[in-house]
């Protein structure tokens, strides 16, 4: 299954539990990982909960291979990884702290990043 069928699987199972602020970002051109990001928010850690296994379970019905979901409700952020869709799943203040969707739709920092030198 393409990318745009289950990002796709993934809105509507977001839509049928009432998930909110369905963003979905291209990142095919930036990384190798994935193409596509969903990120929408729940408005509470039940519904969070309940979105994650919602969406898991309809990638998992088309015959994709998802990754259990990765987080907690009681981190305000858990992830479904399913392979060139990761859905983002977030409550409200979550999602404003970390702004995932400015830092993919800005691009990746052109420079490289390395570690601090060591002394041993």
């Amino acid at each position: 299954m393409q990318a745009d069928e289950l990002a796709a699987v993934a809105i509507t199972a977001i839509e049928e539990l009432k998930g909110l602020d369905i963003a979905t970002v291209d990142v095919s051109k930036q990384t190798s990982i994935t193409d596509k990001l969903i990120i929408a928010s729940a408005t509470s850690s039940r519904q969070l909960a309940a979105l994650a296994n919602h969406v898991y379970e309809k990638l998992k019905a088309t015959g994709a291979a998802p990754h259990n979901p990765e987080g907690s409700h009681d981190s305000g952020w858990i992830l479904v990884d399913g392979g060139d869709v990761i859905v983002h799943l977030m409550l409200p203040e979550t999602r404003d702290y970390y702004n995932i969707e400015k830092l993919w739709q800005e691009g990746l920092p052109k420079s490289r990043i390395t570690a601090p030198e060591v002394n041993l």
